[in-house]
């Protein structure tokens, strides 16, 4: 009975999104002729529903009293990646059987929980300098295991997730401002300053990835720049696409292979060529939906825990969904994140779906408290 009341007071409009997302990616994944992959993504959505739905049962905030052990947890797994072969130059993968694991998409999640709850106990300190550092530092430290893989794209995802918590702790605007300026400093120094000094603190293809899109195809020569040339056949792919696009039998981009990771970093080009300003346009709507209902449950969670995980979802969503589309039309770097829920790979679809049922779980104890306070009022 109780499972019952606590599955009909979940938020059916962000099931809706996350579902037709993965409608989405299968169909984008079949129509390019993906069948393979779009089979596995089936079956790995339809696995992270299912952990959805039981988070959706539990209270979250009992996740508070395990955050040294969330923290460690995603320390060590960041770490456990480097004891195994690297796959196509990058260590981000655990193999296991008939599955990839990826220590660093797991790793998000143990972020937004342990920093959120970290931050909690420093809510009555927020003024010092020291809240800020400290919380800096809970995401910066996995974010430079996750660089040392290889995988920019993600280390930066974890830097989003702290000064997100920060923000929706409500760090004053001045330290906000502050530690942009630190962040901007930063970026002149590792893409400037240093390779002209002789150091060159990321690899080459990195500093491209983070510097090609100031330079588009018209500018850049796509025949020897690899980076250009990914940024330059999403463009052809995006474009080609028009209204209602070139249908499964006419996009060629990715099924002859000229676009790069078509399956997952650049699936939104896919979608483009495939289905169109209209496939777009849906999928955008769905991504929209997703924002806004997490929006919503951040401000009806019953305690500044909720508001902080919340908080750390939807930022870690409009990023990914904001870098993977921008880096298919050339206003993003070309950063290799996942586009949730629509690029194909395991572990990022079972974490979304872990994320959604966090967020499920907020909604619904915020539902229950609400009502037991109306109940106290009636009475």
């Amino acid at each position: 009975m109780q499972m019952r009341t606590q599955l009909l007071r979940i938020d059916p409009l962000l099931l809706l999104a996350a579902v037709g997302l993965s409608l989405c990616s299968f169909v984008t994944l079949r129509g390019a002729g993906f069948h393979s992959y779009a089979d596995k993504q089936a079956l790995y959505c339809a696995f992270g529903l299912l952990l959805a739905l039981l988070i959706t049962r539990f209270d979250y905030t009992v996740l508070r009293e395990y955050r040294y052990v969330f923290y460690g947890l995603g320390i060590l797994l960041n770490l456990a990646v480097f004891a195994f072969p690297s796959i196509k130059g990058a260590h981000s993968w655990i193999p296991l059987p008939g599955f990839q694991f990826e220590s660093s998409e797991f790793g998000k999640l143990l972020l937004i929980v342990s920093a959120s709850a970290f931050a909690v106990e420093r809510s009555r300190r927020l003024s010092e300098r020291r809240t800020l550092a400290r919380v800096m530092l809970l995401a910066l430290l996995p974010a430079m295991l996750v660089m040392a893989q290889s995988n920019l794209g993600t280390a930066l995802v974890y830097v989003t997730i702290g000064c997100a918590i920060l923000f929706f702790l409500g760090t004053g605007w001045r330290q906000l401002a502050a530690l942009a300026l630190l962040f901007a400093v930063a970026a002149v120094i590792v893409l400037v300053g240093a390779p002209a000094l002789g150091f060159h603190l990321l690899h080459g293809y990195q500093q491209q990835r983070l510097t090609t899109f100031i330079n588009p195809p018209s500018s850049c020569n796509p025949s020897t720049d690899p980076i250009c040339y990914q940024l330059h056949e999403s463009l052809i792919a995006i474009g080609s696409g028009q209204k209602t696009g070139l249908g499964a039998a006419g996009a060629t981009q990715a099924a002859y292979g000229f676009l790069p990771v078509p399956q997952s970093d650049f699936i939104f080009a896919v979608l483009g060529e495939t289905y169109g300003f209209a496939g777009a346009a849906v999928v955008i709507s769905l991504y929209a939906l997703l924002i806004w209902r997490s929006l919503v449950i951040l401000t009806m969670a019953k305690n500044l825990f909720g508001t902080l995980v919340a908080g750390g979802v939807l930022a870690t969503f409009m990023f990914q969904i904001f870098l993977n589309i921008g880096m298919t039309i050339g206003i993003m770097p070309v950063a290799g994140v996942t586009l949730p829920l629509l690029s194909y790979g395991g572990s990022s679809v079972i974490v979304t779906f872990l994320a959604i049922g966090l967020l499920e779980s907020i909604h619904v104890q915020a539902s229950m408290a609400s009502s037991g306070k109306a109940r106290v009022l009636i009475v």
